[in-house]
């Protein structure tokens, strides 16, 4: 049985790469700035909430 649980090291790297190529290979957003924009204007809107309702 012990030489059985050595092939899980092998195996379980093979299952890392090919998720780690599955990552890399997929399409990334290249523009960041409409991120930026969406994250402040659901800042701002949080924001006005919490204050809302501390009034």
């Amino acid at each position: 049985m012990e030489p059985l649980l050595w092939l899980l090291i092998p195996l379980t790297a093979a299952l890392g790469a090919s998720l780690w190529a599955w990552y890399v290979s997929r399409p990334h957003p290249r523009d960041v700035w409409t991120d930026v924009d969406r994250y402040d204007r659901l800042r701002a809107s949080l924001g006005r909430g919490a204050c809302a309702g501390a009034r």
